[in-house]
């Protein structure tokens, strides 16, 4: 072997080792198919068409959780990752129409972008109307841009070490700029956010498709300026957020595929947990027992009590809109009122979507009490830095077997 014939093993040997440690995609070895970690797109589906979407009283009564991987029209389900791009967009079709309403899609042409000083400003401009959003990024004091970026809903209540040790920037999404609704300060109503001026027409939504429609703004404005203007790395984007906050970070993960790694932490019902399974539990946040203003009144008065059977979804779904982009789920059963039972059940379920395709590394799950609401505990670190290493870093850590409860079946009534 020549000596030009080594350089070029050499180097083929180094670009495979770089590969390795941060890929952008894997190949599935039983179907051979590739499997991206993340994308560049908000919505790689947005080309199939809408499935067809039943009035109440044509929806079948469904008392298990469906089946994530089944056609909405019930003829077969999903046999390979090709297809599951239109399976997770009949899923967001359902998620839409009978629960939170309508995330529109924008045209970059509305949109424009630039940063004042280290504050990403973004202008969206839809109907007539202006809605600004703003942020300030902080960078971190190690490692060299473009940098891995952790987006807080609302604020992020995961340890600050975690991000002060790693060549990681972070954001607050502020998502009162969008829809100011709050449980704990005076509000606009449903109407009257800022979101509705630019669409009067959704004035029904709820909270969360507005919530979830600026956070993509957000990454519109990143995406457009460019790594070289904002020093962040598009292909490492995380978001996370806890309780109200972490329904919200499911949301806008679940709903935008540019996010490589969402971190729902104590998200309750109406984040994470199905809620066929709060539907059997007493004393927890179950369809009934929600806060409306973040989801369509309509959910409630079609699929109450015994109706919730009748959900063509559930959020187990919403967990595997996710696949195949990675997603940790913290739970806190200390409070009952989360609903972690259903929590779990969901988790459970979601997990078997990514499992299908030979990538379940990249979703777990961590339910652990001992701790207060929204402060994670030392026993949690261990699974949440090695997702965020792995994802947001391109570490080699082993997120193969991340199924921690402290939950027992036999005594939360889960089915």
């Amino acid at each position: 072997m020549n000596k030009y014939a080594i350089i070029f093993l050499f180097i083929l040997a180094i670009c495979g080792m770089v590969n390795a440690q941060n890929p952008t995609a894997i190949v599935n070895a039983k179907t051979k198919e590739t499997i991206p970690l993340v994308y560049s797109a908000e919505n790689t589906g947005s080309k199939y068409r809408q499935p067809l979407l039943p009035s109440w009283d044509e929806l079948p009564v469904v008392k298990d959780l469906p089946n994530p991987l089944e056609w909405s029209n019930g003829n077969g389900q999903v046999k390979s990752f090709k297809q599951w791009e239109r399976r997770r967009n009949e899923i967001a079709a359902e998620i839409q129409h009978y629960g939170i309403g309508t995330k529109p899609t924008v045209n970059k042409k509305d949109i424009r972008a630039w940063m004042n000083g280290d504050t990403l400003v973004v202008i969206v401009k839809i109907n007539g109307q202006t809605l600004v959003l703003y942020s300030e990024i902080k960078y971190p004091k190690m490692g060299q841009p473009p940098y891995a970026l952790m987006i807080g809903t609302s604020g992020i209540s995961l340890p600050k070490r975690m991000f002060d040790n790693r060549p990681i920037a972070t954001m607050i999404f502020h998502e009162a700029q969008v829809n100011d609704y709050s449980q704990w300060r005076k509000h606009k109503e449903r109407g009257e956010h800022n979101f509705d001026r630019l669409y009067p027409h959704l004035s029904a939504n709820g909270a969360y498709s507005e919530w979830a429609w600026g956070l993509s703004r957000m990454i519109d404005g990143l995406q457009l300026l460019g790594e070289e203007k904002t020093k962040i790395d598009m292909k490492h984007i995380g978001v996370t957020g806890c309780s109200y906050a972490g329904k919200m970070a499911l949301y806008c993960g679940a709903f935008d595929e540019r996010v490589a790694l969402t971190i729902p932490q104590e998200p309750g019902g109406g984040g994470a947990a199905a809620w066929r399974v709060s539907h059997q539990l007493e004393g927890v946040e179950s369809l009934e027992k929600t806060d409306y203003h973040w989801f369509l009144e309509s959910m409630r008065s079609q699929f109450s009590g015994d109706s919730v059977y009748r959900m063509p979804y559930d959020h187990h779904e919403l967990c595997a809109m996710v696949c195949p982009r990675a997603l940790l789920i913290l739970g806190n059963p200390d409070y009952k009122w989360l609903a972690d039972p259903a929590t779990l059940a969901s988790a459970k379920a979601a997990r078997e979507v990514w499992k299908t395709f030979g990538i379940e590394d990249r979703m777990g799950y961590s339910i652990v009490g001992g701790h207060p609401h929204c402060v994670l505990p030392e026993q949690q670190y261990p699974e949440v830095e090695a997702f965020i290493d792995k994802f947001l870093l391109g570490k080699d850590t082993d997120t193969h077997h991340v199924e921690i409860s402290q939950i027992n079946p036999s005594s939360n009534n889960i089915p």
